[in-house]
């Protein structure tokens, strides 16, 4: 079965780091690009970070440039979205997802991971 399973989200303090997680299972992650995305209460889900397959190169949205890094263990078949200097409005449901920038209608999304950026 193809899924990906997103974990590592929790509470996190502004300015605190997670290192968020996407295991791939039923395929090699490593042929595929995996992008991250994000929901907030009331806002539509957008892509923040994408994993190319090709020669490892990444994309990330201007709101995270410099915050945030995707990176990719093989041996793991995983993904990673490490994730610094987190903001208040950086609090969001995450989901990894074998596409990049914009979801497509069909896509079946995993239940992603909450993350909640709190004083």
């Amino acid at each position: 079965q193809v899924q990906l399973v997103e974990s590592g989200g929790g509470l996190v303090q502004p300015g605190g780091s997670l290192r968020l997680s996407c295991v791939a299972s039923g395929f090699d992650a490593d042929q595929v690009a995996i992008g991250w995305f994000r929901q907030a209460p009331g806002k539509e889900r957008e892509g923040i970070s994408c994993l190319s397959n090709t020669e490892e190169s990444t994309w990330y949205a201007d709101s995270v440039k410099g915050r945030f890094i995707t990176s990719r263990d093989n041996a793991k078949n995983t993904v990673y979205l490490q994730m610094n200097s987190l903001k208040l409005r950086n609090t969001a449901l995450y989901y990894c997802a074998k596409l990049c920038l914009t979801s497509i209608p069909g896509y079946k999304w995993g239940q992603g991971t909450q993350v909640t950026v709190s004083s």
